[in-house]
C-alpha cells in the first residue's frame, strides 16, 4: 500500500505524526510546526494554491478556528482529518484516530499506551490517593493581554499532574480573569505559557503588570500545554515535577 502524502496546517497534528512515526511521509506544514518541510503559509492563513502543489492524500486540521479552512478543504475535494478535542482523554482519543487516517493503526494503540502509562506514572510518584484539599491550586495563563485562565484540556492536566484548578471547568474554552478573581483562588503556583512564546516569557510578568500573588511563578514552553498532542504528556510531567519537586 502507498503511503499517503499528507499535509499538516496543525502543530499538534505534525507533532503527533512525528510521535507516530511517520514524519517522513509529511510534505508540508504551517508555521510553528516544528519540521523542516515546505511551508504552506500560517496556521489561519494557509495558500490553497500551495496545497494543492503538494498533491497531498490526506491534509490534518485542528481547532474550532479551523472549522472554515477544514470545510474549504473539503470543498475542493481533499481527504481531512480534523480533530477537536476539549479533554485530556479526547487529545489521546485523537492521537488514534489521526493513526487510522493515515493507516498505522499499531502505531496509534501503541501510542495511547505508552501516554496512559507515562500519566499513571505521574500518579503514582505524587501519589493519587492524597485528599484533593491538600493538593495545591495552580493558576495557568495562556495569554496576557487580556489575561486568560487556560481551558480545554488544561484543567485536566493540572489535575493530571497533582493540583487543583478552580479557574475553569475541564472542557470549557479559556477564559478572561482578573487580579481579584484569581488571587481570590489563592494560588499555590502561578504557570505561564503564553501561546506563541514558547518560553521567551519573564516569570515576573505578573508582578510587572501590578498583580501581587502570593505564588510560586513557572515559565513552561506553550507547546507543552497549549498543543493537543503528545507534548501536552511531557508538559504534564513537567508539571507535576515543578508543583512536587521533592517527589520527581
Amino acid at each position: 500500500m502507498e503511503q499517503p502524502r499528507i499535509v499538516s496546517l496543525a502543530p499538534s497534528a505534525t507533532a503527533t505524526l512525528a510521535a507516530l512515526g511517520v514524519a517522513d511521509q509529511v510534505v508540508g506544514v504551517t508555521a510553528h510546526c516544528g519540521l523542516d518541510r515546505p511551508m504552506v503559509g500560517g496556521w489561519l492563513t494557509p495558500d490553497y494554491e500551495t496545497v494543492a502543489d503538494l498533491t497531498p492524500d490526506l491534509v490534518c486540521t485542528s481547532d474550532g478556528l479551523q472549522r472554515e479552512i477544514r470545510d474549504e478543504l473539503q470543498g475542493r475535494g481533499y481527504r481531512v482529518h480534523h480533530h477537536e478535542p476539549s479533554r485530556l482523554d479526547e487529545v489521546l482519543a485523537g492521537f488514534q484516530s489521526l493513526a487510522d487516517a493515515v493507516g498505522v493503526a499499531d502505531a496509534g494503540e501503541a501510542l495511547v499506551t505508552d501516554c496512559r502509562r507515562r500519566l499513571d506514572a505521574v500518579a503514582e510518584t505524587i501519589g493519587s490517593d492524597s485528599d484533593d484539599d491538600d493538593r495545591p491550586v495552580v493558576y495557568c495563563e495562556e495569554w496576557s493581554d487580556p489575561p486568560m485562565a487556560a481551558g480545554n484540556w488544561v484543567p485536566d492536566a493540572v489535575e493530571a499532574a497533582g493540583g487543583r484548578y478552580p479557574f475553569v471547568d475541564p472542557g470549557d474554552r479559556s477564559q478572561e480573569v482578573d487580579e481579584t478573581t484569581v488571587a481570590a483562588a489563592d494560588p499555590d503556583h502561578a504557570v505561564l505559557h503564553i501561546c506563541g512564546t514558547g518560553e521567551q516569557v519573564s516569570a515576573d510578568r505578573l508582578r510587572e503588570r501590578g498583580w501581587s500573588l502570593d505564588a510560586e511563578v513557572h515559565v513552561i514552553d506553550d507547546s507543552l500545554l497549549n498543543q493537543p498532542s503528545p507534548k501536552l504528556i511531557d508538559g504534564i510531567e513537567l508539571l507535576a515535577k515543578r508543583l512536587y519537586p521533592e517527589r520527581a
